[in-house]
């Protein structure tokens, strides 16, 4: 039977499933929507971590971090490794394991390489893990396209990294993933503009709001800042202020206005070290949000308080 997305009875979309009948059957009127579901679940069940792993019959799930998805054997893995091969076999094990390396398709070691400079740039950055996983498999499919040749590996995985992070809502600067790759962020904007058109992805302009945790944090300020600083935000892009302004800078002025208000004040100095801002961009785009929202008196008075 079909997979029910709607009760026919009462139109209700809420369902639970009965182990024991193998049922599905509708939490408001009670129909039975389907019957004699297969388990797919395991048939042996465990009771520490010992039995589970002694009785388990698969191995890792599949992953695009791994070149080979997790799949491949690695002869030799290690030197400790030849001290447990008895000695009349030890150049056999060599010969083995060379021509393993050989064996690998240029496919590969691109691929091993790449992966292994994204899980350097994804610790670095503090990115999640999902993330991580979305680039791996872009980076592949740009591979399979042969958008690589003629352009560095680096530079294609920070071009990746620097448009998922703004679609996962934890976006990084251009400065940070320039910074965290070595690569001009001249050659990083090029490639970026060139991967996203080619592999077709369209990709948002961040959030000012998105920045706020993170700079926040960075600053050591409160929550009370930072919930302050989102909903300065919030009002000014009702107001039409931050339109068409850059996140970072409308982000820092936010926080720097959060801050004195909330009697954590920091000057416009400390901010501007912090997100990768000019103390001037802060200094306009504050006066513009603080204009709007009519509190400029109030932040001036705070801020003059605060200095005595």
């Amino acid at each position: 039977m079909a997979d029910v997305k709607k009760c026919p009875e009462c139109g209700s979309t809420h369902f639970y499933h009965d182990p024991e009948k193998a049922e599905k059957i509708c939490s408001k009127c009670g129909m039975v929507l389907e019957e004699n579901i297969v388990d797919v679940g395991q048939d042996w069940r465990a009771f520490d971590h010992d039995q589970r792993v002694k009785r388990a019959r698969t191995g890792a799930p599949l992953t695009h971090k791994r070149h080979d998805k997790g799949l491949t054997t690695e002869i030799g893995k290690g030197a400790t490794e030849l001290f447990k091969v008895p000695v009349k076999k030890r150049s056999q094990f060599f010969r083995i394991r060379k021509w393993q390396k050989r064996l690998l398709t240029s496919k590969d070691r691109n691929m091993s390489f790449a992966l292994s400079e994204l899980q350097r740039l994804v610790s670095f950055l503090g990115l999640p893990k999902t993330l991580h996983e979305e680039v791996a498999k872009l980076y592949e499919k740009a591979l399979q396209k042969g958008l690589v040749r003629g352009r560095s590996i680096e530079s294609i995985i920070a071009a990746l990294v620097y448009s998922l992070a703004r679609e996962y809502e934890s976006p990084r600067t251009l400065t940070e993933i320039s910074q965290a790759s070595g690569i001009g962020k001249r050659e990083l904007g090029r490639t970026y503009r060139y991967i996203s058109r080619k592999l077709e992805m369209r990709i948002l302009p961040a959030k000012a709001e998105t920045y706020i945790p993170r700079f926040s944090s960075m600053l050591k300020l409160s929550d009370k800042v930072q919930i302050r600083a989102i909903k300065i935000l919030r009002k000014a892009k009702e107001r039409d202020v931050v339109s068409g302004k850059g996140p970072t800078g409308c982000a820092a002025a936010a926080i720097y206005i959060a801050s004195v208000l909330e009697g954590e004040r920091k000057t416009q100095r400390d901010v501007a070290d912090i997100v990768g801002v000019t103390e001037v961009t802060i200094r306009n785009r504050y006066k513009e949000i603080a204009e709007a929202l009519n509190i400029e008196e109030e932040v001036e008075r705070k801020s003059k308080e605060e200095e005595k």
